[in-house]
């Protein structure tokens, strides 16, 4: 009869010293951590828990009441939200070409191509905006064009508009898609596409079966950051809306400024910022669960 071998028995002692070292290692890293923490903490919480304590100040809610009661200030959210999804889309559509061509041409043209890309943090965004202000005035360098030309008889009106503003934005924006999305195509094998294309893959099936799923991960954490950093923009909207394209940050801002209404600014930012978390967690609740089959799709 034939003995059945059994697995070694485990050792204690061992399983004991590397719990030991783990924890010793946990505790290392959130020492290290913790002077980064308490700096985010008295930045960024503090503030926050401020305007929260403002916006509820004498135990009522009325200032909450008056943000969803008046139809006024759900218009702007609305605006602002529509606002931050059309900037959110148009940088993705322009950006993804953007930096797929960045992620698989030679080195130089990808050096030339970064230079460029990362232009716009080299100018202040106050400059970038004055100069849109003078494109797409009624005597700027679009309307001379197109009267020069004969495309038109006189000028158009593109300023102080909401494409004004979501076109400004883009332009403020646009690194802030590339970059993820570029980090997510460079890591795709193109040995996949080449394969792909020698099995008889158009280019439109490669890019959906392929690139689409390996860098959707890519993609949620560009559209995340812009569509979240756009909802608080306000130099940009203030300049080239020209008053008539409001969004919620000039609101608080004309709160704080112009009538000291701290409470009701308070208030406004705290909605702002519950809105802006719920969105951020359906995000990556959803790729949480998406990545995984679109992962396996891919392959």
């Amino acid at each position: 009869m034939t003995a059945v071998p059994t697995a070694a028995p485990a050792n204690p002692g061992r399983s004991l010293r590397v719990a030991a070292q783990e924890r010793r290692s946990a505790v290392g890293a959130f020492l290290l951590t913790a002077p980064g923490l308490i700096f985010l903490g008295l930045l960024f919480a503090m503030p926050l828990l401020q305007l929260f304590a403002l916006s509820v100040e004498g135990g009522t809610a009325e200032w909450y009441t008056k943000v969803f009661a008046d139809g006024l200030y759900t218009t702007i959210f609305v605006r602002t939200f529509e606002i931050a999804l059309f900037v959110t889309v148009a940088a993705l559509l322009v950006g993804y070409p953007v930096a797929f061509f960045l992620a698989t041409t030679t080195a130089t043209w990808r050096a030339i191509g970064f230079a460029l890309v990362m232009l716009p943090f080299w100018t202040s965004v106050l400059v970038r905006t004055y100069a849109w202000m003078i494109i797409l005035g009624r005597n700027g360098i679009v309307n001379r064009l197109l009267i020069d030309y004969g495309f038109i008889d006189r000028p158009m009106v593109l300023l102080n508009t909401r494409f004004a503003v979501v076109l400004g934005m883009v332009h403020v924006m646009l690194p802030f898609m590339i970059l993820p999305l570029y980090s997510a195509i460079a890591r795709v094998d193109p040995d996949l596409a080449r394969a792909a294309r020698g099995m008889g893959a158009s280019r439109v099936q490669i890019f959906r079966r392929i690139y689409l799923p390996l860098t959707l991960h890519g993609i949620v954490a560009g559209v995340t950051l812009v569509f979240v950093v756009s909802l608080g923009f306000y130099i940009t909207p203030a300049l080239l809306g020209g008053g008539k394209v409001t969004m919620i940050a000039m609101v608080i801002e004309q709160q704080v400024r112009e009538f000291l209404a701290w409470n009701f600014a308070g208030a406004l930012s705290v909605v702002l910022l519950a809105i802006t978390l719920a969105v951020f967690w359906l995000l990556n609740h959803w790729v949480a669960r998406r990545v995984p089959s679109a992962t396996g799709q891919g392959r």
